[in-house]
């Protein structure tokens, strides 16, 4: 601690010598930095102060109609992005900036310097914007805020529109083109139901469930042949057991009326009728004249019976008819119990066959339904994007013409450009003080650097330190009176030229604050 005091203190008695040329560099410095502060052109700010009213009575009207920006997160992304070169470089050619500017590199100077002095700045909360610029000239000044006042309306209302329009053109571009993916995926579907249209069912099964319907349909005729044989047997005992009985021949009496023309007409409707009850319900149109022709087959068939059978007695050397109620009755269901067993093996034999078939097609039904299930899972997408782009494109359209039709956000001017009539800039009187003390700070500088070049020794030890040589003694200085008084005299102009240095300044910054409030 004490070796770095003592060359602390060694140094400070070293430009203790030079004292005279700090103090000269010192005002020279100081006047060259007063003179410059003097000299540096005056500058003033235009600004102008705008509003934007983001809260019109149409945004919560039209919520969930149409698409709605968010108007302050562009008017602030605006703020943020119209500082950019070409939006410089159209306020520089509209307000003439750039007439001195011959070459390239010139404009792009002039439009670098417009970009400097360009200030944007907001309250962030209350969407007020501040817009301001310096210049040397004030009317150039108020021309380049008023430019840019102007850019910063048009610009936000012009993005908004073109962004609608963008989107609009961008909407119908992809809606022609799922129009034609629907369209192919359509005739892809159309094409595959053509080519498997025995696989489809009226009620939407797949292939193993079309089985086991078919199956379970199976199944039923099998039974009802079996109980209409059963019925037939029946009836055949019971006629046995009454011509056992009476002595006459009343099957083959029976037996030989017959309608095989209406018969024939009834098994092809019944068949019908079977077809139609596995596509359709029982209240299908087609079921319910089916059912009501068999009636009408089975009410005529019982009337030419009947009329054949009177035919049949009436005739002179016929078989005896049996006029039995019983026995009629008896022959009557026969008769119907035959039809229907023959209907039933029809009906059995049919279900065989679409059981079989329907067998033959499980081996390869897996394939068909994957591919039907890719077929309708592209299509229900297609149509998915499809539905929604329309509906976009609609909302984008009643955007645009709500945008075109109303004042969705309005632009409020509160301060017109002004230019303040006081300067700006340069602050003479804070830079000042800060040329006083570079000049201090040069002083001590040139007083360090000469005491370093031409350095001077005050005791031995330091001497022997820097020679590296022995030292055979020191003499020392006895000071005079006529050197301790010119030290004196030497110090006093020093302390006086330096505190000269600090009024002068004192004073000069008085008056220069004096002179900024008269301007003000």
């Amino acid at each position: 601690m004490d070796e770095l005091l003592g060359q602390i203190t060694t140094a400070v008695r070293g430009m203790w010598i030079y004292r005279r040329l700090a103090m000269l560099i010192t005002w020279l410095v100081a006047a060259v930095g007063v003179g410059v502060v003097l000299m540096m052109p005056d500058h003033y700010q235009a600004s102008a102060r705008v509003f934007v009213d983001t809260q019109s009575i149409l945004r919560p009207l039209m919520t969930g109609i149409a698409v709605q920006p968010n108007i302050e997160q562009q008017v602030a992304m605006l703020s943020r992005t119209l500082l950019s070169r070409p939006t410089v470089e159209r306020l520089v050619r509209t307000v003439d900036l750039d007439l001195g500017a011959h070459s390239k590199a010139a404009k792009d100077a002039v439009v670098d310097a417009v970009t400097k002095s360009i200030s944007i700045q907001t309250t962030g909360r209350d969407n007020l914007y501040t817009l301001s610029y310096r210049d040397q000239n004030p009317e150039k000044a108020q021309r380049v805020v008023q430019a840019l006042l102007t850019i910063f309306v048009e610009s936000s209302l012009g993005a908004s529109r073109q962004d609608s329009d963008s989107a609009r053109r961008f909407l119908d571009e992809q809606i022609k083109s799922y129009e034609a993916k629907l369209t192919d995926a359509e005739g892809r579907l159309k094409a595959f139901k053509l080519r498997n249209i025995e696989l489809q069912s009226q009620s939407g099964l797949d292939s193993a469930g079309r089985a086991a319907e078919i199956g379970n349909l199976l199944s039923q005729a099998r039974l009802e042949l079996r109980e209409a044989e059963s019925a037939r047997a029946a009836a055949s005992r019971q006629l046995e057991m009454l011509r056992a009985q009476t002595g006459e021949s009343l099957l083959g009496s029976a037996v030989g009326i017959q309608t095989p023309e209406l018969d024939a007409r009834l098994y092809e409707q019944k068949r019908n009728l079977d077809t139609l009850l596995q596509r359709y319900t029982d209240e299908h149109p087609d079921v319910v004249n089916t059912r009501r022709l068999i009636g009408e087959l089975e009410t005529q068939k019982r009337r030419e019976m009947e009329e054949l059978r009177r035919k049949a007695q009436a005739a002179p050397g016929s078989p005896a008819v049996p006029t039995n109620p019983a026995a009629v009755e008896l022959s009557r269901i026969y008769s119907a119990a035959e039809v229907q067993v023959a209907s039933l093996r029809a009906r059995v034999v049919e279900y065989e066959s679409r059981a079989n078939r329907v067998q033959q097609q499980l081996k390869v039904a897996p394939q068909l339904e994957a591919e039907l299930a890719q077929l309708n899972r592209d299509y229900q997408i297609n149509q998915k994007n499809y539905a929604d782009l329309v509906s976009r494109r609609e909302s984008a359209m009643m955007s645009g013409q709500l945008e075109n039709t109303s004042n969705v956000a309005e632009f409020r001017v509160i301060d017109p450009p002004r230019v303040a009539p006081k300067p700006v800039a340069p602050n003479r009187v804070l830079l000042m003080p800060i040329t006083l003390l570079v000049a201090l700070g040069a002083g001590l500088g040139m007083a360090f650097l000469m005491s370093q070049i031409r350095p001077v020794f005050f005791d031995g030890v330091a001497l022997r330190q820097l020679t590296q040589l022995p030292l055979l003694g020191v003499v020392d200085l006895i000071p005079s009176d006529d050197f301790r008084q010119r030290e004196s005299r030497s110090f006093k102009r020093f302390i006086m030229a330096l505190l000269a240095l600090v009024f002068l300044y004192a004073g000069g910054m008085l008056a220069l604050s004096y002179l900024s409030g008269l301007l003000g």
